[in-house]
């Protein structure tokens, strides 16, 4: 299975790339992770939110893998565990679909890429910085894939 994430944002600092990169390689050969930044729309001078998502909206779409399972991430959406998502994990594995994971921008992402997630997930109730949320997101999707092969890491 290959786990792509969509992240809308570039230039994150050292820290963040560093600690992706330590979670994205500590997966096994049925499962690959790979990031791809999209370039943000810049703001100001006469670009409204709605211009920047909607060119952001674009940009995703071109980018989102085919035939993959769509999960948004969205402070409206659901409130998984790490049990859940690792649950979520296996039916994927076992259905031999790829995963799409989508970081929206400052703004957010438009709704026509909510409407077309299989998933809308929450990944916080409180606001990050979305280089906070790549490593976050890579972390629990590790952690996932731990519970599913009984490996110490999690621990309940």
């Amino acid at each position: 299975m290959k786990i792509t994430i969509l992240a809308v944002g570039s230039k994150m600092p050292a820290w963040v790339d560093q600690a992706y990169a330590d979670y994205a390689k500590r997966f096994g050969r049925d499962i690959q992770l790979e990031l791809k930044e999209i370039k943000p729309e810049k703001r100001g001078a006469g670009v409204s939110a709605a211009r920047g998502i909607a060119a952001e909206h674009a940009r995703l779409s071109s980018a989102i893998p085919a035939r993959s399972k769509l999960v948004v991430l969205d402070e409206r959406g659901q409130h998984w565990t790490s049990l859940k998502l690792a649950e979520n994990l296996k039916q994927w594995l076992g259905e031999g679909e790829d995963l799409c994971v989508l970081i929206g921008g400052a703004d957010g992402l438009s709704a026509e890429l909510k409407q077309r997630a299989n998933v809308l997930l929450q990944l916080s109730a409180m606001t990050l910085p979305h280089g906070m949320v790549r490593v976050i997101l890579a972390e629990q999707l590790y952690r996932a894939y731990s519970i599913l092969n009984n490996h110490p890491y999690h621990r309940e």
